[in-house]
């Protein structure tokens, strides 16, 4: 078998967050589970459904620990490793913290990949965290129907600086740090449907690191943040508000879009997680059109980050925008309010 012809993608069934237990499942199987152990140190455990789980260090400071893994969502394998690590990451980056040390995850079907394409999985992931500045200190690797790549990710944070989805205000404006679509472009990919001037800018935005979370926990109005992946926008905004106690608005047509959606959605280049996101929390959120919705619950792989901010602070957030060549981002996509009869309104 010729290594350089393998597509990654056709060895299994989803494709990076897209292939995440729905929403409505997972909370099945965490029935009675979601409670935070009681322990004085676990500062944030798994009943809000944080990005990461925090844990109090001493002397003001925090371990942030969390994993995250999938299926390929590129052919190629080097951007594979690249994209799940930045994807894993990222959390990290939700919670406010600076990411350090890695563990690779590896589950690879042996006996129908050669092992140097896992090889050039290692050495994307590689390349990555050396961006991050992250150590990829040693993993774990199992022999699995289809291949599975990803990191467990430990971070350091303030814990004066920690952010939350938890702790969203009444009142506060939402910013995305990064455009949706990505699963769509991606299953567009899948099917050979990707126009050539779309080619690469899904793989280009997935590998942006979201670093800048590090530095908005430094803006004391910065409320709460987590990134947006496979549950799409509205799935965790809908935790943000959830655990906040809140509702929110969403102005779709501020939502910046990776490019023409409209023409993969007319020919039905729409991931199955996509229903499967809206089945799951769609009780809670006003009716909006069948194209808007198909984008709104998108399931994204190593997405942007959603910020909850004080309306105050909103000039701070806009100038580091600019700092991080994110000046694109500069406008809400909604904002908080009081709870209401609906989870989240779309306008």
């Amino acid at each position: 078998m010729n290594a350089d012809s393998i597509r990654l993608t056709t060895y299994s069934h989803g494709a990076g967050c897209g292939c995440k237990i729905s929403p409505r499942v997972l909370d099945e199987i965490l029935k009675g589970n979601w409670e935070k152990p009681n322990h004085d140190r676990l500062i944030v455990g798994n009943d809000e459904k944080d990005d990461a789980a925090v844990y109090d260090l001493g002397g003001g400071n925090g371990l942030i620990s969390t994993t995250d893994f999938f299926m390929p969502i590129v052919d190629d394998p080097f951007d594979f490793g690249r994209i799940a690590s930045a994807n894993a990451i990222s959390d990290v980056y939700a919670m406010g913290g600076r990411p350090v040390l890695a563990l690779a995850i590896l589950g690879w079907p042996v006996d129908k990949i050669p092992g140097e394409v896992a090889g050039r999985v290692i050495a994307g992931a590689r390349s990555l965290c050396a961006e991050a500045g992250v150590m990829i200190g040693g993993g774990h690797s199992i022999d699995s129907p289809e291949p599975i790549f990803g990191l467990a990710v430990n971070g350091l944070v303030r814990l004066d600086r920690l952010k939350r989805n938890s702790t969203a205000r009444p009142g506060d404006l939402l910013f995305l740090t990064k455009p949706l679509g990505i699963g769509i472009l991606t299953t567009a990919e899948k099917k050979g449907m990707l126009r050539t001037s779309d080619a690469g800018i899904a793989s280009s935005v997935m590998l942006r690191l979201n670093r800048i979370g590090e530095e908005l926990s430094e803006i004391e109005g910065v409320h709460a943040m987590t990134d947006v992946t496979g549950f799409g926008l509205l799935g965790h905004l809908s935790g943000m508000c959830s655990a906040s106690g809140t509702s929110a608005v969403i102005y779709s047509d501020r939502v910046r879009r990776i490019t023409d959606l409209d023409y993969y959605l007319e020919k039905g280049c729409v991931p199955g997680g996509t229903k499967r996101n809206f089945d799951s929390y769609g009780s809670g959120i006003s009716a909006m059109q069948e194209s808007v919705k198909n984008v709104l619950c998108d399931p994204q792989t190593s997405g942007g980050i959603l910020v909850s901010v004080n309306p105050d602070s909103a000039d701070q957030v806009r100038a580091l925008f600019s700092k991080n060549d994110l000046a694109e981002f500069k406008e809400p996509v909604g904002e908080i309010i009081s709870q209401g009869a609906e989870l989240i309104r779309v306008q």
